[in-house]
């Protein structure tokens, strides 16, 4: 048994946390929109995933310790590494939201802050310091956001928590308000180049890549910070000061990740229908499946904070989309996982 985990263990692609923030965004929209039985069924399943997911990581991390370190420190694969901060934060999010436990959520937030420092660091340490940097066209994809992503992340689960802390409360708020700053910051940063790349530089359709779904994702989840400041906005002066501008450019986000879902489907069209790339099981579909659960869920908190219940449409048929994706790339992953043949000649990065 131990053999047949070392052996997933070792190609174990750094990203696979993608599964369970997309299960975490996919539970919470589903309970918010009154499916409750699916929300707690989804819950279940992401115990499992995160908890495997940590085993196998562990596994890695001791056994093949090299190999991660090169992962880490890859322009490319590197940013796969900030879904166990966003993962871990969703899983704490789910924690509250779902199930209603706040101490084990806050553990979860003090871990995902530890991965934050170490991971964003160590990263963006490594990529600045390398001597050979590829070109901006090999070396950027839609998984840099994914550091925006987990800003994020870290931002809602502590506001989520920041009514049930008795001391220092305005703390908490004061540091996921930078959060959520730095996390914008970050998105506009790293979205600036991803666009350069769209625009100016050839894109062939095998690049084109599920994380690229992330441009749209990183800022659903940008509103649902942000969204989740205006809710809580009662609880510390300071946030009731910016409220309108939180308001604002909260709105600014959600528009934004509107504008990419059009243009991200006409991408897929022409990948996989015009060129007729094959839709074969790939973990880095989680990062597709993600964002589609997070505009569900975000868009939905939205129409709360900015109180323009009309928008709640959206996400009422949008959710169904969220879930068959999950449920197609899901039965993929066990499919995969069930009946791929040893050695049959996938790359090694992206297997489980």
């Amino acid at each position: 048994m131990f053999t047949f985990f070392k052996q997933k263990a070792s190609n174990l692609y750094p990203g696979y946390f993608a599964l369970v923030m997309a299960t975490g965004a996919l539970s919470i929209g589903t309970y918010l929109l009154g499916m409750v039985l699916i929300a707690k069924l989804l819950f279940w399943i992401n115990v499992a995933a995160y908890l495997s997911l940590w085993l196998l990581n562990m596994i890695r991390l001791f056994s093949y310790f090299p190999g991660m370190a090169a992962d880490l420190t890859s322009h490319t694969i590197g940013p796969g590494f900030f879904t166990w901060v966003a993962g871990t934060s969703m899983f704490g999010c789910q924690l509250i939201i779902v199930t209603n436990h706040y101490q084990m959520a806050t553990y979860l937030w003090g871990l995902a802050i530890l991965l934050w420092l170490v991971i964003m660091y160590t990263f963006f340490s490594a990529v600045t310091i390398r001597q050979d940097k590829p070109a901006i066209a090999e070396g950027i994809n839609g998984a840099w956001l994914i550091v925006a992503v987990a800003t994020h992340s870290i931002s809602i689960l502590g506001t989520l928590l920041s009514p049930h802390i008795e001391r220092g409360q305005g703390v908490v708020l004061f540091s996921t308000l930078c959060m959520y700053f730095l996390g914008c910051m970050l998105y506009l940063n790293i979205i600036t180049l991803i666009f350069y790349r769209f625009m100016f530089v050839k894109l062939e359709h095998s690049a084109l890549t599920p994380p690229y779904w992330i441009n749209m994702g990183a800022v659903a989840i940008t509103t649902l910070a942000g969204s989740s400041l205006i809710l809580h906005a009662a609880e510390w002066p300071l946030l009731v000061e910016i409220t309108p501008f939180l308001k604002g450019f909260t709105l600014f986000f959600w528009i934004m990740g509107t504008w990419w879902i059009p243009l991200m489907l006409i991408l897929m069209i022409w990948r996989h229908l015009y060129h007729r790339y094959p839709m074969t099981y790939d973990p880095q579909f989680w990062g597709m499946a993600f964002p589609l659960a997070m505009y569900t869920t975000s868009t939905y908190q939205l129409s709360k904070a900015l109180r323009v219940p009309f928008l709640t449409v959206i996400p009422r048929f949008m959710i169904y989309i969220a879930l068959a994706a999950w449920i197609f790339i899901f039965f993929g992953m066990l499919h995969h996982m069930l009946f791929k043949k040893h050695g049959d000649g996938s790359s090694a990065s992206i297997t489980m």
